[in-house]
């Protein structure tokens, strides 16, 4: 919601701060189809050159998260640790083995099922259940800086697929000034080309060419830019559970106390997700 409210106050104020100073938007608005044409074109066809279809449906993904924020609320984080807590609570009480059926298959785990939201993020399902199985199969007999370390590639590359839409976003920005003037120099290069004209003629001409810097500069530090820091902070919300369930597993192989678990994986979180640690031991007695 906020990235339009900011497109609509970006559109306000300079174009109508823009009206107020005394400037004729006619002209500009003359120029910008054929301005955008050159700049939006390029900056897509740089876009499709610099990345392979995977990235691009990425990049897709990554413009409606823009709209939908973060992935997981409060809620879910609370559910991740209670998840993580319950299935590490079975294999310390009845043995790694009690936790193969629930890993082989969690889509079917009666424990899995009842937290819908989590089951339908793939990749957190996947770590739990990963590096469960890797305690299962050697019998509970693992070092826990090796779950961790095996713990930590896995979301090393996770995270870093998480981040490639902002990056082409990053990336794209950087490059619209330019583009920017590149339209421009072509409208000059118009410009020249009808230099005999009346110099009202030309002046509109060279306008017109300006608007394309105008627009590569706007587009990239009001709109691309801004757009490419805010999908980072959403990219950067949805790993915090992520670094949750982590705690608890390595916590938990540690020997560490419940209530010590739970604060390993809570403190972690930023205030926005961050339950209390009361509330928190509260929900996990009730389950």
């Amino acid at each position: 919601m906020f990235v339009a409210v900011g497109f609509v106050l970006l559109i306000l104020f300079v174009f109508g701060g823009f009206v107020i100073a005394g400037g004729a938007l006619g002209p500009v608005l003359h120029a910008l189809p054929h301005e955008m044409l050159i700049i939006g074109g390029a900056a897509v066809a740089a876009v499709v050159t610099g990345n392979s279809m995977h990235e691009l449906k990425a990049l897709g993904a990554g413009f409606a998260k823009l709209f939908k924020g973060p992935r997981h609320d409060k809620q879910d984080h609370i559910d991740a640790i209670a998840l993580t807590t319950r299935l590490m609570k079975i294999m310390r009480t009845e043995g790694p083995v009690a936790l193969e059926s629930h890993l082989q298959d969690p889509k079917a785990s009666p424990i899995f099922a009842e937290y819908p939201k989590l089951l339908a993020n793939g990749p957190l399902i996947s770590l739990v259940a990963d590096a469960l199985t890797l305690i299962v199969v050697s019998s509970g007999t693992l070092d826990p800086q090796a779950v961790e370390d095996v713990m930590d590639n896995a979301l090393k590359t996770h995270f870093h697929e998480m981040h490639e839409p902002q990056h082409i976003m990053q990336n794209l920005a950087d490059a619209l000034p330019a583009l920017g003037i590149v339209a421009a120099v072509l409208g000059v290069v118009k410009t020249m080309g009808s230099i005999d004209k009346p110099p009202s003629v030309l002046g509109g001409m060279i306008g017109s060419a300006l608007v394309g810097t105008f627009l590569g500069v706007l587009l990239a530090y009001g709109i691309v830019g801004p757009m490419a820091g805010r999908l980072k902070q959403i990219v950067e919300a949805d790993e915090q559970i992520f670094h949750a369930v982590k705690q608890v597993i390595i916590a938990s192989l540690r020997g560490h106390p419940q209530p010590l678990v739970v604060e390993s994986a809570r403190s972690g979180l930023g205030h926005a997700f961050r339950p209390g640690l009361s509330e928190l031991l509260d929900t996990l007695r009730k389950r």
